[in-house]
């Protein structure tokens, strides 16, 4: 009977499709996704840019440890191939490529004022019979669809582990599966939706594959700027931020370090991370996002975030005693309800309270979206300057799920209008820095 069973099993077993065959489709973003395809002679127009560059190789050359692919003989552009890599191929690369149109994949660099590309690897290059049409510089989409107009729209999205499908070996990552290509879809089409200028992310595994994940799918979506710092979390998700608009310096205090309530050195768990944002033609102002400590772990976790709250109030309180007309927001996932103490603590009082405009929130309206635990603990906190110059009325959340937007988290945004002169000085502000309202 033993006999009979395993006979089975292994008949099972080898007429039984590959396990990817089940999935519900591909888990990742391919690397040549979005990229926009350049002729060589476009190359250096493009330094520094992800691109496949097409051309045909019209000579080649060898010194001791690198191969020259050539695209003309004055080797105006070369890509070139280092021994380290000759392993990888299957002949060698001038042998395969030359006199052939390539398209090769990869960043643009330079060396000697020349434009070059490195290939590490035959999956970056592709030889083809016939040269396709090819993208002018000057259609390459890289601006706003949306100039600024004085209105700048902010947002706050907790997208749900943006993980890619590489195994880093300094992160706690490998119980993480990489985000579905149906969940970046939705998440892509929600975030074109909410049409923010300016975007803080929470749940990022890092900088690249956000990246990756804005040129293949948010393209037309005019996010130069992509800003992401390693942060504290041993599983590797990071806060970030997406930008149209110019980014000024930007600031981590992953490393400020305080005493917790049992007295033991403590930090973030990911990071506060600050931006400067430089509108054209308006006042600059700082966005702060954060991603505190969830409620996993019980009721100690609130004084965790007790403890993150109280350093972020202890970075952005100087700043508003120096200049109590600053123009900054702190959003992001704060994983606590309006009525706790974490989040009363980071409202404050006083001159120095700051607003998030949940009387503007509709009835029933939650950013935390799954089952029982649907609440709202995802905000965006308004310096007293920065509440002066919301848009009544624009807060709004999008309601969404994990199946229909991406995430289990619903983002929030909110309108300003930056444009004109501050507004004027009020009577307690006045008081406090000794002008005259």
């Amino acid at each position: 009977m033993r006999s009979l069973m395993h006979t089975l099993l292994c008949s099972l077993l080898l007429f039984a499709p590959p396990i990817a065959a089940f999935a519900e489709d591909k888990p990742i973003i391919a690397p040549e996704e979005g990229l926009p395809l350049i002729d060589w002679t476009d190359a250096e127009k493009f330094v520094g840019k992800r691109v496949i560059v097409q051309g045909k190789i019209a000579a080649t050359g060898r010194s001791k440890s690198i191969t020259f692919l050539n695209f003309d003989n004055g080797r105006s552009f070369t890509a070139i191939v280092r021994q380290g890599n000759y392993d990888k191929f299957p002949k060698a690369p001038d042998v395969m490529y030359g006199n052939r149109i390539v398209q090769i994949r990869g960043t643009i660099s330079t060396y000697r004022n020349k434009p070059q590309i490195e290939v590490s690897s035959p999956d970056q290059v592709t030889i083809v019979e016939k040269a396709a049409a090819t993208t002018a510089p000057g259609d390459i989409k890289t601006k706003a669809t949306r100039k600024f107009t004085d209105k700048v729209r902010i947002a706050t999205y907790n997208v749900l582990n943006l993980f890619d499908d590489e195994d880093c070996p300094y992160h706690n990552d490998e119980g993480t599966s990489p985000k579905p290509r149906h969940e970046l879809e939705r998440l892509a089409a929600t975030i074109k939706q909410l049409d923010a200028d300016v975007l803080a992310l929470q749940e990022v595994e890092n900088r690249f594959y956000l990246e990756r994940f804005n040129t293949a799918m948010l393209s037309d979506m005019g996010y130069e700027h992509v800003v992401c710092f390693e942060g504290n979390d041993g599983r590797g998700i990071d806060v970030a931020v997406l930008s149209r608009l110019p980014v000024g310096p930007v600031t981590s205090y992953r490393h400020l370090r305080w005493k917790d309530s049992r007295g033991l050195d403590t930090g973030f768990r990911r990071d506060l991370l600050r931006v400067r944002i430089e509108p054209p033609n308006a006042k600059a102002f700082d966005l702060f996002t954060v991603h505190l400590k969830s409620k996993g772990g019980g009721d100690g976790t609130e004084a965790v975030r007790m403890g993150e709250v109280t350093a972020i109030r202890g970075v952005v309180d100087p700043m508003l005693a120096d200049d109590p007309q600053a123009l900054f927001v702190v959003c992001g996932d704060f994983n606590d309800t309006w009525d706790s103490k974490p989040i009363k603590l980071m409202r404050g009082e006083g001159d120095s309270a700051m607003e998030a405009f949940q009387n503007e929130d509709p009835e029933g309206c939650v950013t935390y979206n799954r089952g029982q635990y649907r609440s709202v603990i995802d905000y965006i906190f308004c310096s007293p300057a920065m509440a002066e110059r919301y848009v009544k009325q624009s807060m709004r959340v999008l309601d969404g799920s994990v199946e229909t937007s991406g995430s289990d988290h619903n983002p929030v945004s909110m309108d300003f209008n930056l444009g004109g002169a501050a507004p004027a000085v009020s009577a307690s502000q006045a008081a406090s820095t000794g002008e005259k309202s």
